[in-house]
């Protein structure tokens, strides 16, 4: 129990790290959430709800309905009365930790899981500030626990996926997860992975989610030797999910087709974001995440602009 509180305080602390260093993104975490519709508080633009926003003068557009005849009285203009846009504001995160995210190319590297656990703290830590409420999707793609705000609701998080990152329970994968779809009306979701399942199985997945009405984030999380296959002579290959083992002769030989290979699922990965109407990231181990979470951000803000 307490090696998981060490390393659930070590992921926060982490996190928070990160998140502190990304000033652009705590001042804009409460446009973040109105670009993803996450939320129960008032968005400063006009739609349905029941806080008063401003008026306005009325046009051919409105109906007579939308004409406040106090506010009209007063003057000799004729008044709309327009009320805050609000929106369920909850944003579903899920982290994968399966054995295939559980490699590192060197130990100076942290594994996939690890860097992908932080990555999805701090964008709870940010969300959190903004006001939101944030829901844990655990490994199976359920809810871990109902909607929740404040940093109780992160603590909460951390201590889940510690607890995972931590277990051994190291068997086959059951590939990407078949999300839940009862998720509150609006929901958002970040999904942070390998994304290196079979494309069918991840377009399910998302596919499952956009029929409940779920717009989303996909952040693929890589090891750098992952993109470049850095290897030469010959090398043994043992698959994390028990496929089994692979000898090549000459690495070097299979970099350009596994190159042409992995650059044409990212960009099936790409074509299915873009047709259901979600996004997709790129990070690599080796690199600072705050430049994923900045585009992260920009993805989020220009979503539904």
């Amino acid at each position: 129990m307490d090696e998981k509180r060490e390393e659930s305080h070590r992921l926060r602390v982490e996190a928070d790290a990160i998140s502190a260093t990304l000033p652009p993104l705590l001042v804009s975490a409460r446009r973040i959430a109105a670009s993803v519709t996450l939320g129960s508080h008032g968005r400063r633009r006009a739609g349905v709800g029941d806080s008063f926003w401003q008026f306005r003068p009325y046009s051919k557009d409105d109906t007579p309905q939308a004409i406040d005849w106090r506010q009209s009285g007063k003057f000799d203009s004729v008044f709309v009365r327009e009320r805050e846009w609000v929106a369920a504001q909850t944003a579903a995160l899920w982290c994968d930790t399966s054995p295939s995210m559980r490699y590192r190319s060197s130990p100076k590297l942290p594994l996939k899981a690890e860097r992908a656990a932080v990555m999805m703290l701090t964008m709870a830590e940010l969300l959190i500030d903004g006001g939101e409420r944030i829901i844990r999707l655990a490994a199976d793609g359920k809810p871990q626990r109902a909607a929740a705000a404040g940093r109780l609701a992160v603590a909460h998080m951390a201590d889940a996926i510690a607890g995972e990152l931590l277990s051994d329970k190291r068997g086959a994968s059951a590939g990407m997860p078949a999300f839940s779809t009862s998720l509150p009306r609006h929901s958002g979701v970040i999904l942070f992975s390998d994304f290196m399942s079979p494309l069918e199985e991840i377009a399910a997945a998302v596919k499952g989610l956009t029929r409940g009405g779920i717009t989303g984030h996909l952040v693929q999380v890589l090891d750098p030797a992952e993109e470049t296959l850095p290897f030469s002579g010959r090398v043994r290959f043992v698959g994390l999910e028990e496929e089994g083992a692979t000898v090549i002769d000459r690495a070097e030989d299979a970099r350009e087709g596994y190159i042409r290979k992995l650059q044409a699922h990212r960009e099936g990965l790409k074509g299915l974001a873009t047709s259901t109407g979600w996004t997709f990231g790129l990070h690599h181990t080796d690199q600072s995440p705050q430049p994923a979470l900045a585009a992260l951000h920009n993805a989020i803000t220009g979503h539904r602009r």
